[in-house]
């Protein structure tokens, strides 16, 4: 007899030795596997993982939709938790899961959405405040699998799937540091515009004016940054930069384009 869930795990990961064994403790144990899709880490994360219990497959970067879909086909169940290599489930949504599972109740929806919330280098726990977000995490994939977008990673529930909510959040620990966090929003922006370039999607060029103002606002005052103090502000203006630098490698892109037709 096993006490383990009938419920896999799977996590992307590329060069995380310093963050993949958060993910892995919080559910190694009471699941009955944990998967890594590693993509070539030059660093212990394959070792670390291993060590810890998880099973490593090695998948070359096809992006994050088609990564994420080849791990699902990686799991023996059908009921799949998804984590990324800096998130990590809390006690309190571990203990709603074992429930669910415990009194049948995981059945009473398709896909369960989990709110993921920040929590950064010099906390223990999110804050009350931390911005958020519901992903679906917890699902069968014979109702949904993640879409196949090399950019965006997001579970699409198939039409008349029963779709609802976890209390318990999920802690996302996306900065290591203020360095790391500036080179993530560079590369990033960088796939946003080749994806939006791929789509045939233009941002108007009044976007230029508008973005970085726009976006500190929204980081600042909606997403409550400013309950930080000064960690706040350098997060809003961080995210408000983000947000500009996308649309000015946008309109880059198009003054390139130009200089090819001339």
């Amino acid at each position: 007899m096993t006490d383990r869930l009938p419920l896999s795990v799977f996590i992307i990961a590329r060069d995380e030795a310093d963050r993949i064994a958060r993910p892995i403790e919080s559910v190694i144990g009471w699941v009955d596997e944990v998967i890594v899709i590693d993509s070539g880490s030059t660093d212990e994360t394959v070792a670390v993982a291993e060590q810890l219990g998880a099973r490593v497959i090695r998948n070359d970067w096809p992006g994050y939709g088609p990564q994420k879909r080849f791990g699902e086909d990686q799991c023996r169940n059908d009921w799949l938790l998804n984590l990324d290599a800096d998130e990590e489930v809390t006690p309190g949504l571990a203990a709603e899961i074992k429930a669910k599972f415990a009194d049948g109740s995981y059945a009473d929806a398709d896909g369960w959405r989990i709110m993921i919330r920040d929590l950064y280098a010099h906390e223990t726990a999110p804050a009350p405040w931390a911005y958020g977000y519901h992903q679906i995490r917890l699902y069968d994939r014979r109702k949904g699998r993640f879409s196949a977008s090399t950019v965006h990673d997001t579970v699409r529930p198939e039409e008349g799937a029963r779709i609802s909510n976890l209390s318990g959040i999920m802690a996302h620990r996306s900065i290591r540091s203020l360095d790391f966090q500036v080179g993530k929003y560079n590369r990033y922006s960088g796939m946003q515009v080749d994806d939006m370039r791929a789509r045939g999607r233009k941002l108007p060029k009044s976007r230029l004016l508008t973005e970085f103002p726009v976006s500190f606002f929204k980081a600042y005052f909606v997403r409550k940054y400013r309950k930080y103090g000064w960690w706040g502000f350098i997060l809003a203006m961080n995210y408000a930069h983000a947000r500009f630098l996308r649309v000015a490698k946008a309109y880059e892109a198009e003054l390139l384009d130009r200089t090819k037709t001339d």
